[in-house]
């Protein structure tokens, strides 16, 4: 189930869990979006995307001045967005900064991560750091510089390192509720009512064995 992590006038920061829509889709599955206007008994603005097979916070607006404060920081780049990620194969680098062009393919929802310019492709940068390994799993921390369709999951697929359950970016078997291991862990942004820099963390999704192993490694 979602969880609060923070509410007042503005908005409703949510723990969002894994392999639920944010919003309404073609499945007809019920939305966080729709679970939290249940909880707020009215009308919320959503900020920013958080994809359906992934965790971690998400933000609401509850006026729209609050989200047109809110987006502007995003297209500003001035939020701050932290990932925990688990991948079966390991970086080729323990710390590194990855530039990459996506070419997002509508029709089969997915994007490309290519080395260099090219027509129609946005530029995507991330940084990533190696925090620790299991046996099996490796736990990388990552700091999203740009905000790009499925960015994280396929850039991380371009230097062979796909995310636990991501099929669709090349990981080797799904997770059985069709989630990844890909967490929104922590956002820092500027409250649009008093201008304070706040952070949020959501903590990682509970009665998940890998997500509780790597949780020695935060």
């Amino acid at each position: 189930m979602p969880t609060i992590l923070f509410q007042d006038s503005q908005l409703l920061a949510i723990n969002k869990p894994p392999a639920m829509p944010a919003q309404a889709d073609k499945t007809g599955d019920p939305s966080l979006l729709e679970w939290a206007e249940k909880q707020c008994r009215q009308s919320l603005h959503p900020v920013h995307r958080l994809d359906r097979p992934a965790s971690g916070v998400l933000l609401l607006a509850k006026t729209k001045a609050a989200m047109t404060h809110l987006q502007r920081q995003f297209q500003q780049q001035t939020v701050e967005k932290t990932y925990l990620a688990v991948v079966a194969a390991l970086p080729p680098e323990q710390e590194a900064t990855l530039v990459h062009y996506l070419q997002k393919n509508s029709g089969k929802n997915r994007a490309i991560a290519q080395p260099g310019e090219h027509p129609g492709a946005d530029r995507a940068e991330l940084h990533y750091r190696v925090l620790g390994s299991s046996e099996r799993y490796h736990l990388l921390l990552i700091r999203l510089i740009t905000g790009r369709h499925h960015q994280i999951r396929a850039q991380l697929s371009a230097i062979g390192s796909p995310i636990k359950g991501d099929v669709k970016y090349g990981a080797r078997r799904g997770n059985p509720d069709r989630s990844i291991h890909l967490h929104a862990w922590r956002l820092s942004f500027e409250h649009p009512g008093s201008g304070e820099r706040m952070q949020l963390e959501a903590p990682l999704p509970e009665g998940d064995s890998v997500w509780q192993a790597m949780q020695a490694f935060l």
